[in-house]
């Protein structure tokens, strides 16, 4: 054999063997995990036991969407529970009725769910993925570390059981109504919180046991309206245009707030107001280059007085114009949004200054909603 053909086969013999060699380390991939269908994919996974992790899959058509898709699975877990606990909130949660009026007046389970769940889903990491050539769809594996995600949320929960004592106290001690009001309402926000953590430590933990907390929100709850039933009256006045029809949509709106409201403003017999709302309203017709529609605008102020010192503690305005075909219809159709603004956005806005959580703007920054010498507010006497 000459030495030409010796070395083509040698060439040919390399050349076969660096395919068996590239072959067979596809197969050995393929045995250690890179193809092969991971455990995980049907749910468990000796590297990452129960006991220690929980752990969410995806699938989806390209690999973020899985990513995603397993970040979701391990937030259902969360929701489910949280949803499952929340009958033990329902005097602060669930919809209310007073009188003839239904309003949610709650922090909404989907908002508590939201931030309890994005705070455990911060231990949330992708360990790993997978593509399945044969059905073209990619796998992602979410993992959260039990024992990291307890340690976090105890945490959380003991800052806020800190924070709820601290306010139940300083509202048994205060004198000041409004300061025992804020401070009840607060722990009762703070505790609602808290109890969405326990519920995440119920599913973190393998035990399924969470952490008892030293006040249920319902017994908040109910000391909180109690109190605002006896302790924190208000009366509302309303002068101007229609003024009848804004005082009844306005004392609607405060009762959906949880206020008790009454028609006496004035102290003697009967129940004494504590705040005075009183506010007043115009409306008149404006000309506008519109061959087709009529507008009427309106205008409001209103303000909130202690009876007692006649000290105004907040004010607020509002105004807009609406259009229509005749007069008679755009006043009318003014009418309405006024009184929908006030029943719904004043009486809010009231609420939560009464509660704490928004401050009206003070008289001196509140620009007036209606002309200075139109208006027609009296203060009680």
């Amino acid at each position: 054999m000459t030495c030409d053909r010796r070395f083509a086969l040698w060439q040919a013999a390399v050349v076969l063997c660096c395919l068996w060699l590239i072959g067979a380390s596809s197969i050995g991939c393929a045995w250690f995990g890179g193809k092969a269908k991971p455990g995980w994919v049907d749910g468990a996974s000796a590297e990452y036991p129960s006991a220690q992790y929980l752990i969410g899959v995806g699938q989806a058509d390209n690999r973020n969407i899985a990513s995603d898709q397993a970040y979701a699975a391990v937030a259902r877990i969360f929701k489910a529970e949280v949803a499952a606990q929340a009958k033990d909130w329902e005097s602060y949660l669930v919809v209310e009725t007073r009188g003839s009026s239904n309003t949610e007046r709650r922090l909404t389970l989907d908002s508590v769910t939201k931030v309890s769940t994005d705070k455990a889903l911060e231990n949330v990491r992708i360990m790993d993925t997978w593509y399945d050539s044969n059905k073209g769809l990619h796998y992602a594996l979410a993992v959260i570390s039990r024992p990291q995600a307890e340690a976090a949320l105890i945490e959380r929960m003991a800052t806020l059981d800190q924070a709820v004592e601290a306010d139940v106290t300083e509202s048994r001690q205060t004198t000041d109504k409004l300061t025992k009001i804020r401070n009840l309402r607060r722990a009762a926000r703070s505790l609602v919180l808290r109890e969405a953590y326990n519920a995440d430590l119920r599913v973190i933990r393998p035990s399924g046991q969470g952490i008892a907390p030293a006040y249920r929100v319902n017994e908040l709850s109910n000391e909180l309206e109690q109190f605002l039933a006896t302790n924190l009256v208000l009366a509302v006045q309303v002068f101007g245009d229609h003024a009848e029809s804004v005082q009844r949509a306005l004392t609607e709106g405060l009762i959906r707030e949880g206020l008790q409201v009454t028609t006496n403003t004035a102290s003697g017999e009967g129940v004494s107001p504590e705040l005075l709302v009183r506010g007043t309203a115009r409306l008149f017709p404006v000309e506008v280059p519109d061959p087709q529609f009529k507008y009427v605008r309106w205008c409001s102020d209103f303000d909130v007085v202690e009876v007692a010192t006649q000290r105004v503690v907040g004010a607020g305005a509002r105004g807009g114009k609406e259009g229509h075909l005749t007069e008679r219809e755009a006043t009318a159709k003014t009418l309405r949004v006024i009184q929908q603004e006030f029943s719904s956005d004043v009486a809010k806005a009231i609420a939560a200054h009464i509660f704490g959580e928004t401050a009206l703007p003070a008289p001196a920054a509140m620009p007036a909603g209606c002309p200075r010498e139109e208006t027609s507010a009296r203060p009680m006497r």
